[in-house]
């Protein structure tokens, strides 16, 4: 792993599988995808090393880094040509040297280990999709449910920094 990388907390023992996978994620991203892209690889394979027992433990490391750009993918819309950017299934398929149904398989594994049972998980959502995202936004105050979007600035203040709702200015800085 680069010297970067140790706000990503992945255990000394999983270091190195960790990093070639990485590796992999983080070049296709740079030439297919983007940076939003990698970074969210980059969260989403370090919370698999942290899992006990770590499923990285086991399987080939370019798979499971074609299952995460998968996962990623999946969750952002990533085969819908009306996204930008776009890919099908197939052509990330070819790209990465990864037969279709093995990276599927890996990136049901992924989400199944993890709980990501839904499109646009909010923890490994795109920053322009989390704008609109309707589940982001909703907190309980006093009882109700409601849109943070809404609240007086002070409370959406107080909402950011307790991790409730997204900061999205982190994420444009980022």
């Amino acid at each position: 792993m680069a010297a970067g990388d140790s706000e990503l907390q992945v255990p000394a023992a999983l270091r190195g599988e960790v990093g070639e996978i990485l590796a992999i994620t983080d070049r296709f991203c740079g030439e297919h995808l983007d940076a939003e892209y990698a970074a969210l690889c980059r969260e989403l394979v370090a919370k698999l090393a942290r899992k006990r027992p770590s499923p990285l433990e086991r399987g080939a490391l370019r798979i499971w880094a074609a299952g995460a750009i998968y996962a990623i993918g999946s969750n952002n819309f990533l085969f819908d040509p009306g996204q930008i950017p776009h890919l099908t299934a197939d052509r990330l398929s070819e790209l990465l040297g990864v037969p279709k149904s093995t990276m599927g398989g890996k990136a049901k594994r992924i989400r199944d280990a993890l709980g990501l049972h839904a499109r646009m998980d909010v923890e490994f959502c795109r920053h322009e999709l989390l704008e609109d995202h309707p589940l982001a936004w909703l907190i309980e105050v006093n009882g109700m449910i409601v849109d943070a979007r809404w609240l007086p600035a002070e409370l959406q203040a107080e909402a950011r920094r307790r991790g409730l709702i997204p900061d999205l200015t982190l994420t444009e800085a980022a």
